[in-house]
């Protein structure tokens, strides 16, 4: 991934209040401290699963009321995802948020609101790629793995069945492996339930996908991206749209997809919140660290900056 330049980035702090067996490390100020300063307008940008979303898809504890205390005290509140646009939807309405633009698809595509179309959104901007060769070496390691591939109008085509997946849209095509090739796509998918999240890294490294940037997931997960595209190129294609100082950036996320946003707002004097069960890679990228999803992170995050719930 294009992650920036992690060579100096802040000493990582610990905010929240919920356990944690690692000592706190040396942060920034909290209650009355300098970030509690309400008039300073923030762009805040939230991962999804295992920071907004618990495993069960239910909210994080105080997440809901601590977006709404944001968004009223004039902050931007939006979502940066690895979930397409169809999944991402569902969770803005849960939030009651709707902001001028999202996110999605591990910043391959950024939707902009647009209140004349029936879905409320439209695509501002798709990055793609041509997954050929990719999946040709990606079917010599995992020949009975499971691909999914999202096509630049958000539509997918699949291999085999997932839930997770929500392929039961209108929007979704069960093809083989063969039929993926040869398209432009936002991102392939992969998950190999007989492979681990180590089974993964290595693969990776040992294949070189240099010419595309790739996250791994929780549970042998591998999400692939157009080359230098990021949650952070998206988010900073927003940031230029909404007209928001480098500074003003609150990221919040817990997984490897995150780290490239983490080093992109910490590199601009922003700040990156690691959620408590982040892995010590993801937390390192981060200026900070808050309560695990269970502890409500993101709540205790924005209260620690300022804004949110008191």
């Amino acid at each position: 991934m294009d992650r920036g330049d992690p060579r100096e980035r802040p000493a990582t702090g610990w905010v929240g209040g919920g356990s944690r067996t690692a000592a706190p490390l040396p942060g920034r100020p909290r209650g009355d401290g300098a970030d509690r300063v309400s008039a300073v307008q923030r762009l805040i940008a939230l991962d999804l699963d295992g920071t907004v979303l618990l495993e069960d898809e239910t909210f994080s504890p105080g997440v809901v009321d601590a977006v709404a205390a944001a968004e009223h005290d004039g902050n931007i509140v939006t979502i940066a995802t690895g979930r397409g646009w169809d999944a991402t939807a569902r969770i803005l309405h849960g939030l009651g948020i709707r902001p001028d633009y999202v996110v999605c698809s591990n910043g391959a595509a950024i939707m902009s609101r647009n209140d004349a179309v029936e879905t409320g959104y439209e695509r501002h901007a798709t990055e793609t790629f041509d997954p050929s060769e990719v999946l040709e070496l990606l079917e010599k390691e995992l020949p009975d793995a499971t691909y999914l591939v999202e096509l630049p109008d958000g539509s997918r085509l699949y291999t085999s069945f997932v839930d997770d997946w929500d392929l039961r849209d209108e929007d979704t095509r069960r093809v083989t492996l063969t039929e993926m090739r040869g398209r432009e796509v936002a991102r392939v998918v992969v998950v190999s339930a007989d492979h681990t999240e180590e089974d993964f890294v290595r693969m990776v490294e040992e294949m070189g996908l240099n010419q595309v940037s790739y996250a791994v997931g929780w549970t042998a997960w591998l999400d692939i991206a157009p080359a230098g595209v990021n949650k952070s190129t998206a988010l900073e294609q927003v940031r230029e749209l909404l007209g928001m100082p480098r500074e003003s950036v609150v990221v919040i996320g817990d997984g490897r997809n995150d780290i490239g946003m983490f080093e992109w707002a910490a590199a601009g004097g922003g700040r990156a919140f690691a959620m408590g069960q982040a892995p010590d890679e993801v937390s390192q990228a981060a200026t900070d660290i808050t309560d695990d999803v269970e502890d409500g992170g993101v709540a205790a995050a924005l209260e620690a900056i300022g804004v949110g719930a008191a």
